[in-house]
C-alpha cells in the first residue's frame, strides 16, 4: 500500500475527493496517511483530523528565514516515509531539494488544461477568471509530476478528453437541462409581473 501526503492550503475539497475515492474503493493502492497545510485555519486540516489522518501546520511564516523553513519542510516529509506527495490546492513552491529527492514522486492537480493559464500566480479562482476573461471555448483540469518549474513538469492527465458524444452530454446535463427551466421561469416570473403590475 504506498503510504500517500497531501499538501493543501486551503479547504481541501481536492483532498476529500481523494478520500472519498479511497472510501468507494477507486483508490485501492494507496492511503492517505499525513496532510501538511501552510495554513493553520485550512478547514483541510479538519477534513484530516475527522478522518483519523495525521496532519500538521508548517507555514512560512513561522520561520526566521525560507531555508529554515525548507528544512522543516523536508524533515516532516521524510519522517512521514512517503511513497507519493499530492499538491492538492497547495500554494507554496516546494524547495528544490524536496523535487529532487522525491523526483517523479510528486504530483499536482492545476485547474486549466496545461500549458495554458499556469504559472505564477496562477491558482484557484484566478485561473477560471484568467479563462473567462480570454473567452476560451474549452477549459479543464491537468494533473502533472512537479518538477523545478511552475506547472511545467510531465503531464500524467487531463480533463477534459472530450468525445463529441460525452462533450454533448456533459452540455446538456450541465448546461442545456440548468439553463432551460431557469429560462422559462424566469420568463414566467418576469410575465407575472408584468400582468399583475397591468
Amino acid at each position: 500500500m504506498l503510504r500517500v501526503g497531501v499538501l493543501v492550503s486551503g479547504g481541501g475539497t481536492n483532498l476529500q475527493a481523494i478520500l472519498d475515492a479511497e472510501k468507494s474503493g477507486v483508490i485501492r493502492h494507496a492511503k492517505v496517511v499525513y496532510v501538511l497545510s501552510n495554513n493553520a485555519s485550512a478547514y483541510a486540516l479538519t477534513r484530516a483530523a475527522s478522518a483519523g489522518i495525521a496532519n500538521e501546520c508548517i507555514s512560512p511564516s513561522s520561520f526566521e528565514t525560507r531555508e529554515d523553513f525548507h528544512r522543516a519542510l523536508l524533515a516532516a516529509i521524510e519522517r512521514e516515509q512517503l511513497d507519493l506527495i499530492v499538491l492538492a490546492g497547495y500554494l507554496v513552491k516546494l524547495p528544490d531539494e524536496m523535487i529532487q529527492r522525491y523526483r517523479g514522486r510528486i504530483m499536482n492537480i492545476h485547474p486549466s488544461l496545461i500549458p495554458s493559464f499556469c504559472g505564477k500566480g496562477a491558482y484557484g479562482l484566478k485561473v477560471h477568471e484568467q479563462a473567462l476573461s480570454r473567452g476560451v471555448k474549452v477549459t479543464g483540469a491537468t494533473v502533472h509530476l512537479v518538477d523545478e518549474g511552475l506547472d511545467e513538469g510531465p503531464i500524467l492527465l487531463q480533463k477534459p478528453d472530450d468525445t463529441p458524444e460525452t462533450l454533448q452530454r456533459r452540455v446538456m446535463e450541465e448546461a442545456e437541462w440548468v439553463l432551460l427551466p431557469r429560462a422559462i421561469e424566469d420568463y414566467a416570473r418576469a410575465a407575472a409581473e408584468r400582468e399583475d403590475k397591468a
